[in-house]
């Protein structure tokens, strides 16, 4: 089975997002990984299930597959980006989290979405680490415990400088939460500096429910277009393939929303040249 391969609308941040499905589809993408945000599916409004509904229809029409992308900037807190998390220090703010994400979650099996992909947030000084570790096993097993009574997949991306950052800190998570599934992206690995790409999609092929895909340059955190970077992709395709990976790999290039006219064919058309490299 070939790779399924989607775009990330935090991407597309200045496009509709009906705007954003149709130029998808008409790139050749199967899916969308849908960043819920203000602009894009608020799910917060008091129509939120009626507007997810609608969207369903759509996704339905056009032929994509979805992924739930959490990571909206100022969603919860217009003041603090990515805030509150599960390591916050107010209880209220761990909260907050958790029911953003299960309200994800219900607007994901509207859409019958594959994927519920969260993140584990920043720890802030004068958080004992201990403490954000208990918090974090709590927060993490009840969204897990959520989501998989829906019916969705629950995958947690290690986020570069956030409390899980690494593949090796989401193996040490799963030891409390046995249930969750791996978000990886693979340029936070060359970020991170912990294995190549290909290295961490073997190694942790049992796991992974969703992947992220870009370029990027070793040790620095920016999203960039393939061939500016240091990415092997051939070498994460192959590995992806070697696993036997079905579910959506999504290109995230979350500064590219100004040009996303250009963007969003150009990396659907890298990844089809890349993918006759690897079959060469």
């Amino acid at each position: 089975m070939p790779l399924r391969y989607a775009y990330n609308t935090n991407g597309t941040a200045w496009h509709r997002l009906d705007d954003a499905l149709v130029l998808l589809a008409d790139s050749g993408y199967d899916g969308i990984a849908l960043t819920l945000d203000h602009h894009h599916l608020d799910p917060f409004v008091p129509d939120w299930e009626q507007n997810a509904k609608a969207l369903r229809k759509r996704v339905d029409e056009l032929g994509l597959g979805v992924v739930i992308e959490t990571g909206a900037h100022f969603l919860l807190d217009h003041r603090q980006k990515h805030e509150p998390t599960f390591v916050s220090a107010a209880a209220e703010g761990r909260q907050r989290r958790l029911e953003f994400l299960k309200r994800a979650a219900d607007i994901g099996v509207i859409l019958g979405a594959e994927v519920l992909s969260f993140w584990s947030g920043r720890i802030k000084e004068g958080v004992d680490p201990r403490d954000a570790t208990q918090w974090m096993h709590e927060g993490v097993g009840a969204i897990v415990d959520y989501a998989k009574a829906q019916g969705i997949v629950p995958a947690l991306e290690p986020e570069p400088e956030m409390f899980v950052s690494t593949v090796d800190d989401f193996a040490k998570l799963r030891q409390a939460v046995p249930d969750v599934k791996l978000a990886l992206d693979l340029g936070h690995v060359l970020v991170t500096g912990e294995r190549e790409p290909d290295v961490a999609i073997r190694e942790f092929g049992a796991h992974i429910a969703d992947v992220h895909l870009e370029d990027m340059k070793r040790g620095d955190h920016v999203h960039l277009a393939f061939g500016d970077g240091d990415m092997d992709v051939p070498a994460a395709l192959r590995a992806l393939n070697d696993i036997g990976f079905k579910g959506l790999v999504c290109i995230e290039l979350s500064r590219d929303s100004y040009r996303a006219d250009v963007m969003v064919p150009q990396a659907r058309q890298a990844v089809a040249e890349y993918e006759r490299a690897c079959a060469a």
